[in-house]
């Protein structure tokens, strides 16, 4: 290798050829990590001191009877609305889905107590209180069915 080089630069190919390596390098870094960040979707975390079940907070009143989905929300939130949709068309002829929606500004207790970094998040609490699905953003129609069908 001739001094001034750079390390990824191969000896005999041109600058140009360097340069295409070192973006389909950076590319590749990048989808693995976004891969790694959604594979996370829905997934359940622990909660404090590492206990697996997370419960409703104090101040949020859950359905007795079945699942409760619950999504905060803002005013100011424009994707909220669409979750609102999206959540009104899976809980559709469902008696026993109940749906909750948690203005992030007038509950904030709520919020710090689940965790809730950004908007729109969107939970779903089985009959017991026990949280069982957890997805940040507009979630998937079929995502929420799937969720539901699982709790039972």
């Amino acid at each position: 290798m001739t001094p001034g080089l750079s390390a990824l630069q191969v000896s005999g190919s041109s600058p140009l050829v360097t340069a295409v390596i070192a973006i389909a390098v950076a590319l590749l870094a990048s989808s693995l990590i976004a891969v790694a960040i959604r594979s996370r979707a829905g997934k359940l975390r622990e909660g404090p001191d590492g206990a697996d079940e997370i419960q409703a907070p104090p101040g949020i009143e859950l359905s007795a009877t079945g699942p409760t989905i619950v999504h905060f929300s803002a005013v100011w939130c424009g994707p909220c609305a669409s979750v609102r949709r999206v959540v009104d068309q899976v809980s559709a002829g469902q008696p026993d889905v109940a749906h909750i929606e948690v203005d992030i500004d007038a509950n904030p207790d709520a919020a710090r107590a689940l965790s809730v970094l950004s908007l729109p998040t969107t939970f779903i609490f089985d009959a017991t209180g026990r949280q069982a699905y957890r997805v940040s953003g507009v979630p998937k129609a079929a995502d929420l069915r799937t969720a539901l069908q699982e709790i039972g």
